[in-house]
């Protein structure tokens, strides 16, 4: 049995007033009525309050002990997580051909506050998207006889594959591609994505200023853009790596002008000093130094004066004369290695990260007691430990950086050091036996400390518009957010961290048992897991179990409702448990961290339904979506459908016979969707044995549910979302 906490005194204020009267008689016999109202009465009721009140304050001491716990294991409650995304910025109708440089930690005016993470410079261009979108196959049964026309029309040998495309705009308005995202390898015949670099309409005729600017900052070093990059996150497959992507490589290039090449130009590889996307894996900026003011070449775009605009290695032919003219020059993206597909959800110029934390530098937070251990409170929780500086200032009035150490236990005598619990903004200095004592009197300062983070900082794209910047007439800057921002959490509670002290106790912070990795899963910081299994022995690749030295985990996130679609895992879900538990695993064991194979399924019922209410229906619907869901707490056990367990048609059925006003039940009915369409799921022993087996991998997705009085239907469909029988169009009620 588990060990019960001990109510060192469990009377209540009745058990108290009734006890102090039943001493009357024995020590104040002439007091013959107490009751309610009597003064003496009410004296005793006092007193009975004053001693509950204590009484409650001891049956506390458990909970303070709990608290003793967490500090003596050294367990801090963990600080929220900020959420980032990107903004792409604009000169707004700029008044001259000047660039503008906006700095790092420059606030975003929202609420919750956010701050831009490095330096960007936006230059007087304007960014247009373009690839080359090969014919699909009803075009190129329309276009055929226009294709070999062309053929004719270049000097291209007839032996010779063409690539027909038509010059397609892409992130249109600098917004995202829709679903999976543009592919660069399929949906291009080049393998790139093309920007041109236009001039801002309001600087029309100012070409030469331009590319004064272009040439060289303001400082006469080299000019710098910022190229941001979103890959689309799709699921990743059953059996694919858990572990980071590898990153591919991949080069930018711009259009300068070659008099030694057929057309005049050629291609310029353009140096990256930083690549925040690592190799195009992941949301960020990637950060290009810019040539000097000749290495811009835009070639003749007009197909009367240049036959050859559009052809080969050519940048995209624009028809639209006006478009073409403000080109001053293109860039490429295209990667360097053979790839099978490079899905891209949006890319922009003048791009910048941003994260909801804001920057507090220079900021005096106390002074030293020359006292040991000196324990200081910070105005601020939810700290980012990587970024703080504590200074303390030293004989002569000079500040001195003291470093940060996970444990004080662990420093050496008059060491400049301090702990720091981020979540709480508690700073801990030493004894002068493990850490320096900081003299009395002496100022303590916070050099700089980023503040913030939680999960209200998951805005919807759009929702981040203005910079907080000084006002230069001529320079205004446009912000505007094309993607959401992700990654936020708040801040673990008092009841988490003090749930976590059994599974400290157990697993040590060591990944041994399945207990260990169980538990270290479900406390992965930055994500919300819902369900984690254990599959010892298990490679997914080779959906084989018996394998030595491997050790698989099964995780979902978390999350309200159960209807369709069920809990998936996408790549950054994977990752961010994968690079928890992989340093705390044995040497040489093999990790994997996966999602479930779903089999999807659907049901119909026939029910008695003598009432004939709907809500029987409803509720009927309901149970069976909660019986077959992945997610504690639903399933038989109410720890989500067990894995690899069998569907059967007879517990179904128990479960529809359950349900309040159901007095027969028809079915169930399951159904398969193979190829597309949905088959009903039969066995050669019959209806009643119906059996539907899954791998031990696997776990059923209810799609969805079908429920009738009278027989069960004997054909599912799932419910159509549009209309198929002509143009929609909303009617208007008449109103009086």
């Amino acid at each position: 049995m588990p060990l019960p906490l001990p109510n060192l005194d469990d009377r209540s204020f009745d058990d108290l007033v009734a006890e102090m009267l039943s001493r009357v008689p024995a020590h104040t016999p002439e007091w013959k009525q107490p009751i309610v109202g009597d003064p003496g009465r009410t004296l005793l009721e006092l007193q009975a309050w004053l001693a509950d009140a204590l009484l409650y304050r001891i049956n506390l001491i458990p909970a303070r002990q709990k608290l003793a716990f967490l500090r003596l294991l050294g367990i801090q409650m963990r600080p929220a997580q900020p959420a980032r995304t990107l903004l792409a910025l604009t000169l707004d109708a700029p008044a001259t051909a000047n660039s503008r440089v906006i700095p790092p930690l420059t606030r975003v005016r929202s609420q919750p506050p956010f701050e831009t993470q490095d330096e960007v410079t936006v230059l007087p261009l304007v960014g247009a998207a373009f690839r080359k979108r090969p014919l699909t196959s009803e075009e190129q049964t329309a276009l055929g006889a226009r294709v070999g026309q062309l053929r004719r029309l270049f000097p291209v040998a007839d032996d010779a594959p063409l690539a027909p495309y038509l010059t397609t705009p892409v992130f249109p308005a600098g917004q995202p591609e829709p679903g999976a995202g543009l592919d660069l390898i399929q949906g291009t015949v080049d393998h790139a994505l093309w920007f041109a670099l236009l001039e801002p309409a309001s600087l029309a005729g100012q070409r030469e200023a331009i590319l004064t600017t272009l040439g060289a900052s303001l400082s006469g070093g080299p000019q710098y853009l910022n190229l941001g990059f979103a890959p689309a996150l799709a699921l990743p497959d059953f059996d694919a790596d858990s572990g980071p992507v590898a990153a591919r490589r991949f080069t930018v290039e711009l259009t300068t002008p070659d008099p030694s090449q057929p057309h005049g130009v050629s291609y310029r590889p353009l140096t990256i000093v930083a690549d925040r996307t690592q190799g195009l894996t992941r949301e960020g900026v990637i950060r290009l130094v810019l040539p000097g003011r000749a290495s811009y070449f835009a070639p003749q775009n007009d197909v009367r004066r240049n036959l050859a605009a559009g052809t080969g290695d050519l940048p995209p032919r624009l028809d639209d004369p006006q478009l073409a003219a403000r080109v001053v020059a293109w860039l490429r993206l295209r990667p360097t290695e053979e790839l099978a597909s490079l899905p891209v959800t949006w890319a922009g110029l003048h791009a910048i990260e941003v994260e909801q934390r804001i920057t507090l530098q220079g900021v005096i937070v106390g002074h030293g007691t020359g006292q040991p251990d000196q324990v200081l409170t910070l105005a601020e929780g939810n700290l980012d430990p990587a970024s703080f500086e504590l200074q303390v200032e030293e004989s002569g009035g000079h500040f001195v950086r003291w470093d940060r150490v996970d444990d004080l236990a662990l420093a050496i005598p008059q060491q400049r050091a301090y702990q720091l619990d981020p979540e709480s903004g508690i700073l801990r200095l030493g004894n002068g036996v493990r850490g320096r004592i900081a003299a009395a009197g002496s100022r303590l300062r916070v050099g700089l400390m980023r503040v913030g983070g939680g999960i209200a900082g998951n805005l919807n794209a759009g929702s981040l518009r203005d910079l907080s910047l000084p006002n230069e007439p001529g320079m205004a800057i446009q912000a505007f957010q094309a993607l959401a921002a992700r990654g936020g959490s708040d801040a673990e509670t008092l009841e988490q961290a003090v749930e976590r002290i059994p599974s400290v106790f157990r697993h040590r912070d060591r990944a041994v048992t399945e207990a260990d990795y169980r538990q270290l899963a479900l406390t992965t910081p930055g994500v919300t897991v819902g369900r984690v299994e254990i599959l010892p022995r298990f490679k997914p690749h080779q959906r084989r179990f018996d394998v030595p030295g491997v050790v698989t985990v099964l995780a979902l996130p978390a999350r309200a409702g159960v209807e369709a679609p069920f809990p998936r895992v996408d790549r950054p879900f994977r990752e961010a448990l994968h690079a928890y538990l992989e340093p705390r695993k044995p040497l040489g064991i093999e990790l994997y961290v996966i999602g479930c194979e779903y089999v999807p399924i659907g049901l119909t019922v026939g029910i008695d339904n003598p009432s004939g209410r709907e809500s029987v229906l409803a509720a009927v619907k309901d149970a069976l979506q909660r019986y077959l869901f992945a997610l504690p707490p639903h399933g038989p056990q109410r720890a989500g459908w067990p894995l690899g367990r069998t569907v059967r048609r007879r517990e179904l059925e128990v479960v529809v016979s359950r349900i309040e006003g159901v007095e027969g039940v028809s079915g169930p009915h399951l159904f398969l969707r193979r190829a597309g369409a949905w088959t009903r799921w039969q066995q050669p022993d019959g209806p009643d044995q119906v059996e539907l087996p899954l791998s031990p991998w696997q776990l059923p997705e209810l799609l969805g549910v079908v429920v009738r009085a009278g027989d069960a239907p004997e054909e599912f469909a799932l419910p159509s979302t549009s209309s198929t029988n002509g143009f929609a169009i909303p009617v208007v009620p008449d109103v009086c």
